[in-house]
Formats: structure tokens, C-alpha cells, sequence
């Protein structure tokens, strides 16, 4: 096994940016403190003893709990989504790709003792572009409680975010991503990686907080997870993250009004401005994929 590329909470974004380009992610130790992790740990309690462990998936673990709609169910969790180092690296990592990146998946990881390793996979299988690509999802594993090699600490693959996907890895190539509780992986949705055995007497827990390039479609469906009665009591940054914004120029609109003015009910009855010059500068400046070609390559998973 090679060594983590682990940093303190005073690194740089363009340092971890660095880290997630060559090597597929970063562990940033210390980002929660003891009394934010003790409240994190106090609003998922409730959440966490109504459900019920397994899934009719064995992909999501038959002695695992998951539940969604954090930005709702934990609000500790909306100040984790702004989190000023991890927009900073979303703006370094997903920027160049896109007018604005968006809030992609809230998810909880309860990895009860018994649990069996998970398949290994990259976050961007959903979407049909194949690997090596640009990246479509920045991905952080906020660490609840520790994670070791004996509860079940993320296993990964480093530079697997570079590879072309026919290529496995071996059993060296797999390492695990231990870190004490407050810390947060932060990774590139290309990383073939897969959640591990929990051969221990005691759970691992884990907050995942996703984002991704504004054009594309979120995983978990913000505006259907949050009531807009409540996202409207919001920070505007935080709704603009969650998707009620304009992708880029006309993408996104609701009744040809921009979405923000149509949640907070700013929108007037006049067209809304949907191309401003400052958002169609941006939309020029965005690196733009080239498809060259298409075939049936099939989705990573792999059991090992």
C-alpha cells in the first residue's frame, strides 16, 4: 500500500487540486471541528434509527444504512455544502468545465460491523462518457466517525481517475482511506473506488457531499429532496448550489425567468434577463469536450 495524500485544513484549494489531478483525491484532516462533528453526529442520530440496515441492491450493502435529503433532514450540512476550502477546490477542479457546478448527491454511509466490502466503481457511471475524461463530479466523504482499515475505511485506487475503463486494478493498487473523524476525502468522480468490510465491533459512519458540471443532471433530484417552501428560507448561495440558478445562457429557466427569482417569487411578469454579458463570457470561456467517437464500454464495477 503507498502512502495517503493527507493535508491539514490550512492547505491551499490550488494544493488539493494538485493532489485530486495526479492522484485521483486528497484527505484534508481536521475540517470539522469537535463540537460541529458532535452536532453533525446529533441531528443524523434520529435519522439513522429509522432506517432499516440493507437494500434490495447488494451494490448499497446488506448491512448498511443510507439516507438522502441531508440539506433538509441534518442543516449542519448546508454550511459543510459552502464550505469555503471545498468550494474553492470545486471552483480550481469543476470551473474550467462549466458556467456553474451544482450540488450533486447528499448521502449518508452507515457501514454496520459484519459489512462486506463494496464493488469497486467510479461515482460518473451514470453518465455516458467514457474514461479517461474531464471531470464531471467532485465528490467529499465527510468522516462521521473514524475510518480505518478494520471498519470499513473507503477502499481506492490513486490514479485510477487517468485510466481507460477496461483497465481493473490489482490488489496493490488498492489502498484504503483511513482518517479520524472530522476529516473529508476529497476525490474526482473518475476514481475507481468502493466502500470496505467492516470487520470491527463498531459502525463507520461517513457524510458524502457530491457536486458536479452545472449541465449535467444531478443524481439526487435537490428540488424534490428539499420542499421549496423551505429552500426559500435559504442562503442564496446555497440555493444557487442546489440547482435554482442558470446552468449558463438560457439553460435552466422556468417560464422564461431565471429559476432564483422564480423560488423567491422575484420574478415579475416580464421575460427574465437569461443572457447577461458577464454569463455569456463565461459560457465562452468554458473548455468544451470534443466526442470523437462512441461505443458500448459498459459501466465500472468490480468485485475483488
Amino acid at each position: 500500500m503507498g502512502d495517503l495524500q493527507t493535508f491539514d485544513k490550512t492547505v491551499s484549494a490550488r494544493e488539493v487540486v494538485s493532489s485530486i489531478t495526479e492522484y485521483g483525491y486528497a484527505i484534508i484532516h481536521n475540517l470539522l471541528n469537535a463540537a460541529e462533528l458532535h452536532k453533525l453526529s446529533g441531528q443524523l442520530e434520529p435519522h439513522l434509527n429509522n432506517v432499516d440496515l440493507g437494500d434490495p441492491d447488494p451494490f448499497f450493502g446488506h448491512k448498511t444504512k443510507r439516507f438522502g435529503a441531508l440539506l433538509r433532514r441534518c442543516p449542519i450540512t448546508r454550511g459543510m455544502v459552502m464550505d469555503d476550502l471545498v468550494l474553492g477546490i470545486a471552483d480550481l477542479f469543476l470551473g474550467p468545465y462549466c458556467v456553474r457546478y451544482q450540488l450533486n448527491y447528499t448521502g449518508v454511509m452507515y457501514l454496520a460491523p459484519g459489512e462486506t466490502q463494496q464493488s469497486m466503481h467510479r461515482d460518473t457511471g451514470f453518465y455516458p462518457i467514457q474514461n479517461p475524461a474531464p471531470p464531471l463530479t467532485l465528490a467529499t466523504m465527510w468522516a462521521v466517525s473514524d475510518f480505518t482499515s478494520k471498519n470499513g475505511a473507503t477502499r481506492i485506487v490513486p490514479g485510477s481517475h487517468l485510466w481507460t475503463d477496461d483497465r481493473k486494478p490489482s490488489y496493490e493498487e488498492i489502498i484504503q482511506a483511513e482518517m479520524p473523524a472530522g476529516s473529508v476525502m476529497v476525490y474526482s468522480g473518475g476514481l475507481v473506488h468502493g466502500g470496505g468490510a467492516n470487520k470491527s465491533d463498531i459502525p463507520r459512519c461517513g457524510v458524502a457531499l457530491h457536486y458536479s458540471l452545472g449541465w449535467l443532471r444531478q443524481e439526487e433530484n435537490q428540488y424534490m429532496a428539499i420542499p421549496p417552501k423551505e429552500a426559500k428560507t435559504y442562503p442564496k448561495k446555497l440555493q444557487r448550489l442546489m440547482g435554482y440558478d442558470l446552468a449558463t445562457v438560457n439553460l435552466g429557466f422556468v417560464d422564461h425567468k431565471h429559476p432564483n427569482d422564480v423560488l423567491n417569487g422575484t420574478a415579475g411578469t416580464d421575460p427574465g434577463i437569461l443572457g447577461t454579458e458577464e454569463l455569456m463570457d463565461a459560457d465562452n470561456a468554458v473548455k468544451r469536450f470534443k466526442v470523437t467517437e462512441a461505443s458500448a464500454v459498459g459501466r465500472t464495477r468490480i468485485d475483488k
